[in-house]
């Protein structure tokens, strides 16, 4: 029978900079198609056979993944994907906002014409990823999208920085893609922050991406609430961390 983990290999682009970021790059998308499930515990030794690669990058990628809670390592038996609790994606979308608002703010007021048509271009990605109903896509696309929105001129790490939270969020399928909203809404979503863009309009920039965000983040407390089956609101858990 095939191992969870075999099955990333398929679908894997090995053209990471380290065996690090390529075991990093293999959870990830183990994660994103439902190879490696919350709460099953898995074997490094497993996953770097399963690699090709030794045990050593392995574990620094866990390591590093650990630090973002996307994954738990339980010494000398494995490592298991984590499950997000509300409060946690509560405290992620109040990072995310404060990232990207003003990020958002700085790319629009400095955009050039080469980055605006790059955004389009995305946008457009997005938009056929929805027609089609390929969520794997549509993901993808979106999270590209956003990198474009917020790097502005020398905005990389912030990419980074929310790459990594957005890692955090996918146990959850993914989003909130194809149940709370269609893709093509979510697609929608973003036509005001791509048009603020084009427009170098800052200000607008910003206020479409926190409405966005705020939608998504409070849409994705409330899936993981039904999850838990926990007592709390998503008002009261958002009004925690991020109003």
């Amino acid at each position: 029978m095939e191992s969870p983990t075999s099955s990333v290999l398929d679908a894997l682009n090995r053209n990471p900079s380290s065996l690090t970021d390529l075991t990093i790059s293999a959870v990830r998308q183990g994660v994103a198609n439902g190879a490696l499930q919350p709460g099953e515990l898995y074997s490094v030794y497993k996953l770097a056979e399963d690699l090709g690669i030794s045990r050593s990058p392995v574990r620094e990628a866990l390591l590093r993944l650990a630090e973002t809670g996307m994954v738990k390592i339980e010494r000398n038996r494995g490592f298991r994907v984590v499950l997000p609790s509300p409060r946690d994606i509560a405290e992620i979308f109040s990072i995310r906002l404060a990232l990207e608002v003003p990020a958002a703010r700085r790319a629009a007021n400095h955009s050039e014409p080469a980055p605006r048509s790059k955004v389009r271009q995305q946008y457009k990605s997005l938009e056929l990823a929805a027609e089609s109903q390929d969520i794997a896509a549509f993901e993808q696309h979106d999270q590209q999208l956003h990198a474009l929105l917020i790097a502005g001129q020398g905005g990389h790490r912030t990419v980074r920085l929310v790459n990594s939270l957005r890692d955090s969020t996918r146990m959850l399928g993914v989003s909130t893609m194809g149940q709370e909203r269609t893709l093509e809404e979510i697609s929608l979503e973003h036509l005001p922050i791509v048009e603020a863009f084009e427009a170098g309009d800052g200000e607008a920039a910003a206020a479409s991406m926190k409405e966005h965000l705020t939608a998504t983040g409070r849409l994705l407390i409330q899936k993981a609430l039904k999850a838990t089956g926990s007592g709390d609101s998503v008002d009261q858990i958002w009004s925690e961390f991020a109003d």
